[in-house]
C-alpha cells in the first residue's frame, strides 16, 4: 500500500479515536469496523483459538474507548492499537499454555494433489510447533514481523521495548528456527 494511503488512513483512525474520546460513538463504532479484523487476525495468531482471540479483541477495544479522551498521536494509531492488543494477548497466555500460528493455511489455489497438499499441513504443523516453542516475547515479536509486517520501530513501540531488544529476539528466534525446523525468515 503506498505510504500517503497508510497515512490517510492512519490519520483518519486517529481523528476518529479523537471524536471518540470526546463521546462520539458513531466515530467509536467506524473505528472498530475499520480496526476489529486486523486485531483478530493479531489476537488470533498468537493465542490460535476464535473465542479467546475474539475475548481479547473486545478487552481491546473497551480499553481503547476508555483511553480515547487521553490519546495523543504521538505513535501511528496502528502501533498504539496493537500494543494495546499484544499486551492482553502477553497477559493472557502464560509460557505454560502452546500457542500455535496459521503460517501455512492449504489453500485451493495450491492444487489438489494430496501428496503436495499433505507436504505443506505437515510443513505448517512442524512450524506451529516450532513456534510454539519460542519464548512468549520472541513468539510475539515473530509474528508481528512475519504475519502482520510491523517494522522494528512498530514492533518496539508495540511490546514496549527498544528496537535493539526487537532486533535481539527476532535474531535469536530465527536461530531457534533454524535450528529445529531449518527454517530461515528473512
Amino acid at each position: 500500500m503506498p505510504e500517503n494511503v497508510t497515512s490517510l488512513s492512519e490519520d483518519r483512525d486517529a481523528l476518529l479515536l479523537a471524536r471518540a474520546g470526546t463521546g462520539d460513538f458513531s466515530a467509536f463504532e467506524e473505528l472498530v469496523r475499520r480496526n476489529q479484523a486486523a486485531a483478530w487476525s493479531l489476537a488470533f495468531h498468537y493465542l490460535s483459538d476464535p473465542i479467546e482471540a475474539e475475548d481479547v479483541v473486545q478487552e481491546a477495544f473497551l480499553k481503547l474507548l476508555r483511553s480515547a479522551p487521553r490519546y495523543r498521536p504521538i505513535a501511528k494509531f496502528r502501533t498504539y492499537f496493537s500494543q494495546i492488543v499484544v499486551r492482553l494477548c502477553l497477559d493472557f497466555r502464560s509460557k505454560k499454555h502452546p500457542v500455535y500460528c496459521d503460517i501455512m493455511p492449504e489453500r485451493a489455489d495450491m492444487g489438489s494433489n494430496p501428496e503436495v497438499l499433505l507436504s505443506i499441513k505437515e510443513t505448517g504443523n512442524e512450524l506451529k510447533r516450532a513456534l510454539s516453542d519460542l519464548p512468549t516475547t520472541q513468539r510475539m515479536a515473530f509474528l508481528l514481523r512475519h504475519l502482520d509486517g510491523f517494522t522494528y520501530s512498530e514492533i518496539a513501540k508495540a511490546m514496549n521495548i527498544s528496537a535493539k531488544a526487537v532486533d535481539s529476539l527476532l535474531q535469536r528466534g530465527r536461530q531457534t528456527l533454524r535450528s529445529q525446523f531449518h527454517f530461515s525468515p528473512k
